[in-house]
């Protein structure tokens, strides 16, 4: 009796732990059964909220058991992270050139790259605007005393050089030490609203995202578009799911949530 009481306890839990396990809709409408995991993404900064929100949906409503960890930085260090081995599943970049150079050290899956989003770049000011810097032409004049940038491994960085070298600024103001620079867009952003400078150029997304007063976009044509490319990492262990959270991304969700934060969506 005692032995067949054990073996009904151990059937019981053998069938819980069946039926308790994760299950999920193929794109056929097929059920299959999925295995807790961590799935590692490496975000530009400028998408940490957008990402931190759609987290929400996937962990309520589309996979619980998988769980997503975020790592939100520049562009250039999240890139240096996955050279030097960083754990990393899926790469979202903020630039072309980050993810360009990782597909050529064969680093990401060349087939799973998608263009996920487009920005805009804007020179924002602080509460009540103190230089009274009104638009980029402000920038070659004397209301200018100081204005962040992104360092030059950061896209918004190099964006914001490409568009002072178009307008012939961009040696005067390093030559004036006008430039303080940050380590990632939401630093840029954070001596903006701090009225540690007299302005900055970061996303126009960012801008919203902290109330900053928008006062200027630059010149069509100074600078490469603002393209947001991802693609999930060659040396992954988790390909399924990584190609899910991939399809999630573009699906109608999250274009609704990429919309709302001022992201124009890559067709």
């Amino acid at each position: 009796m005692k032995k067949f009481l054990c073996f009904l306890l151990a059937l019981t839990m053998l069938f819980a732990m069946t039926a308790c396990k994760p299950q999920v809709l193929d794109d056929d409408g097929m059920v299959f059964e999925v295995d807790p995991c961590t799935l590692h993404i490496f975000a530009a900064a400028s998408m940490q909220e957008t990402l931190t929100e759609l987290e929400k949906t996937w962990s309520e409503m589309i996979e619980p058991d998988v769980e997503l960890v975020f790592t939100f930085d520049s562009s250039g260090t999240l890139k240096t992270q996955i050279e030097e081995g960083a754990v990393c599943d899926i790469f979202i970049s903020a630039s072309q050139k980050q993810m360009n150079q990782l597909e050529e050290l064969g680093l990401i899956d060349d087939a799973s790259r998608v263009d996920l989003l487009e920005n805009k770049v804007a020179l924002v000011v602080p509460e009540g605007n103190p230089a009274g810097i009104g638009s980029f032409e402000d920038l070659g004049t004397d209301k200018l005393s100081l204005i962040a940038l992104g360092n030059a491994d950061v896209p918004v960085g190099q964006y914001s050089e490409e568009i002072l070298t178009y307008m012939g600024l961009w040696d005067s103001l390093n030559a004036e030490k006008k430039i303080t620079f940050g380590t990632n867009v939401k630093d840029v952003v954070s001596q903006v609203k701090e009225g540690a400078v007299d302005c900055g150029i970061v996303y126009g997304t960012d801008a919203a995202a902290a109330g900053l007063d928008i006062v200027g976009f630059p010149p069509e044509g100074s600078h490469s578009p603002v393209i947001y490319p991802a693609a999930i990492l060659a040396n992954t262990e988790l390909a399924e799911q990584a190609e899910r959270f991939m399809t999630f991304l573009q699906d109608l969700t999250a274009k609704g949530v990429f919309e709302a934060a001022g992201f124009t969506v890559v067709e």
